[in-house]
Protein backbone atom coordinates (compact mmCIF):
# COMPACT_ATOMS: atom_id res chain seq x y z
CA UNK A 1 0.00 0.00 0.00
CA UNK A 2 1.61 3.41 -0.94
CA UNK A 3 0.31 6.91 0.31
CA UNK A 4 1.97 9.67 -1.39
CA UNK A 5 1.89 13.37 -2.16
CA UNK A 6 2.01 14.57 -5.66
CA UNK A 7 4.65 16.60 -6.21
CA UNK A 8 3.22 19.97 -5.06
CA UNK A 9 2.10 18.60 -2.04
CA UNK A 10 5.68 17.23 -1.12
CA UNK A 11 7.42 20.56 -1.97
CA UNK A 12 4.63 22.62 -0.15
CA UNK A 13 5.21 20.59 3.11
CA UNK A 14 9.30 21.06 2.99
CA UNK A 15 8.97 24.81 1.96
CA UNK A 16 6.32 25.35 4.94
CA UNK A 17 9.21 23.46 7.47
CA UNK A 18 11.51 25.76 6.26
CA UNK A 19 9.30 28.67 7.08
CA UNK A 20 8.55 27.30 10.46
CA UNK A 21 12.24 26.13 11.24
CA UNK A 22 13.00 30.01 10.49
CA UNK A 23 10.95 30.50 13.74
CA UNK A 24 10.17 34.46 12.45
CA UNK A 25 14.09 35.26 12.12
CA UNK A 26 13.31 37.50 8.84
CA UNK A 27 11.76 36.08 5.55
CA UNK A 28 13.10 33.35 3.50
CA UNK A 29 13.58 34.04 -0.59
CA UNK A 30 12.77 31.14 -2.64
CA UNK A 31 16.43 31.11 -3.28
CA UNK A 32 17.44 29.76 0.04
CA UNK A 33 14.23 28.07 0.47
CA UNK A 34 14.93 26.02 -2.38
CA UNK A 35 18.47 25.22 -1.93
CA UNK A 36 17.63 24.16 1.99
CA UNK A 37 14.46 21.74 1.49
CA UNK A 38 16.11 20.31 -1.99
CA UNK A 39 13.44 21.62 -4.07
CA UNK A 40 13.85 23.03 -8.02
CA UNK A 41 13.61 26.58 -7.65
CA UNK A 42 11.71 27.11 -11.03
CA UNK A 43 8.80 25.27 -9.49
CA UNK A 44 9.00 26.70 -6.00
CA UNK A 45 7.06 29.51 -6.92
CA UNK A 46 4.15 28.05 -7.63
CA UNK A 47 4.17 25.93 -4.28
CA UNK A 48 4.28 29.41 -2.88
CA UNK A 49 1.33 30.87 -4.33
CA UNK A 50 -0.73 27.85 -3.25
CA UNK A 51 0.49 28.52 0.08
CA UNK A 52 -0.15 32.01 0.25
CA UNK A 53 -3.84 31.64 -1.12
CA UNK A 54 -4.48 29.76 1.57
CA UNK A 55 -3.50 32.18 4.00
CA UNK A 56 -0.83 30.24 5.61
CA UNK A 57 2.31 31.94 3.99
CA UNK A 58 2.72 36.05 3.89
CA UNK A 59 4.71 36.98 0.77
CA UNK A 60 6.91 40.32 0.74
CA UNK A 61 7.69 41.69 -2.74
CA UNK A 62 10.74 43.81 -3.73
CA UNK A 63 14.98 43.68 -3.08
CA UNK A 64 14.96 42.14 0.26
CA UNK A 65 11.36 40.20 -0.08
CA UNK A 66 10.92 36.61 0.28
CA UNK A 67 8.26 34.37 2.95
CA UNK A 68 7.23 34.23 6.06
CA UNK A 69 4.31 31.97 7.92
CA UNK A 70 1.04 34.06 8.26
CA UNK A 71 0.44 32.90 12.13
CA UNK A 72 2.60 30.74 14.07
CA UNK A 73 4.12 27.61 13.36
CA UNK A 74 1.87 25.54 16.02
CA UNK A 75 -1.22 26.94 14.71
CA UNK A 76 -0.42 25.54 11.34
CA UNK A 77 -0.99 22.23 10.67
CA UNK A 78 0.43 19.77 8.01
CA UNK A 79 -2.74 19.12 6.86
CA UNK A 80 -3.74 22.41 6.21
CA UNK A 81 -0.23 22.44 3.86
CA UNK A 82 -1.22 19.20 2.41
CA UNK A 83 -4.92 20.57 1.55
CA UNK A 84 -3.17 24.31 0.14
CA UNK A 85 -1.50 21.96 -2.18
CA UNK A 86 -2.61 18.69 -3.39
CA UNK A 87 -6.32 20.27 -4.08
CA UNK A 88 -7.97 17.54 -3.11
CA UNK A 89 -11.27 15.94 -5.69
CA UNK A 90 -14.43 15.66 -5.06
CA UNK A 91 -14.67 11.85 -5.92
CA UNK A 92 -13.21 9.33 -4.00
CA UNK A 93 -12.50 6.11 -6.23
CA UNK A 94 -14.02 2.86 -4.32
CA UNK A 95 -11.45 0.48 -3.38
CA UNK A 96 -13.30 -2.60 -5.29
CA UNK A 97 -15.23 -1.43 -7.61
CA UNK A 98 -12.97 1.03 -9.12
CA UNK A 99 -15.26 4.17 -9.69
CA UNK A 100 -16.65 6.67 -7.42
CA UNK A 101 -17.92 5.95 -4.17
CA UNK A 102 -21.31 5.23 -3.99
CA UNK A 103 -22.69 6.07 -0.28
CA UNK A 104 -26.20 4.33 -1.15
CA UNK A 105 -24.18 1.16 -2.22
CA UNK A 106 -20.94 0.25 -0.22
CA UNK A 107 -18.35 -2.14 -1.13
CA UNK A 108 -17.47 -4.60 1.05
CA UNK A 109 -14.49 -2.45 2.53
CA UNK A 110 -15.77 0.88 2.02
CA UNK A 111 -15.81 1.63 6.28
CA UNK A 112 -12.40 0.50 6.76
CA UNK A 113 -10.98 2.32 4.39
CA UNK A 114 -13.18 5.24 5.11
CA UNK A 115 -12.00 4.98 8.87
CA UNK A 116 -8.46 4.88 7.68
CA UNK A 117 -8.18 7.58 5.73
CA UNK A 118 -9.98 9.05 8.41
CA UNK A 119 -7.71 8.39 11.21
CA UNK A 120 -4.72 9.52 8.28
CA UNK A 121 -5.98 13.02 8.31
CA UNK A 122 -6.96 13.21 12.02
CA UNK A 123 -3.04 12.55 12.56
CA UNK A 124 -1.99 15.22 10.25
CA UNK A 125 -4.27 17.67 11.40
CA UNK A 126 -2.60 16.94 14.97
CA UNK A 127 0.95 17.48 13.77
CA UNK A 128 1.97 20.75 13.60
CA UNK A 129 4.64 22.46 11.75
CA UNK A 130 6.35 23.92 15.15
CA UNK A 131 6.56 20.25 15.94
CA UNK A 132 8.43 18.86 12.43
CA UNK A 133 10.58 21.71 12.56
CA UNK A 134 11.70 21.04 16.09
CA UNK A 135 12.64 18.11 15.09
CA UNK A 136 14.48 18.86 12.21
CA UNK A 137 16.56 21.26 14.30
CA UNK A 138 17.82 18.88 16.71
CA UNK A 139 18.54 16.68 13.26
CA UNK A 140 20.25 19.17 11.59
CA UNK A 141 22.52 21.63 12.86
CA UNK A 142 23.41 23.21 9.38
CA UNK A 143 19.58 24.14 9.06
CA UNK A 144 17.66 27.16 8.34
CA UNK A 145 17.09 27.46 11.49
CA UNK A 146 20.35 27.13 12.81
CA UNK A 147 21.71 29.95 10.20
Amino acid sequence: MRLELTRRGDYAVRAAIALAAADGNGLLSTRRIAAEMQIPPRFLPQVMADLVRADLVVATTGRSGGYRLARRAADISLLDVIRAAEHEHAVRTCILRGGPCDPEGRCDVHDVFSDARDALLRSLGEATLAGVAETRRRRLPGSVAAT
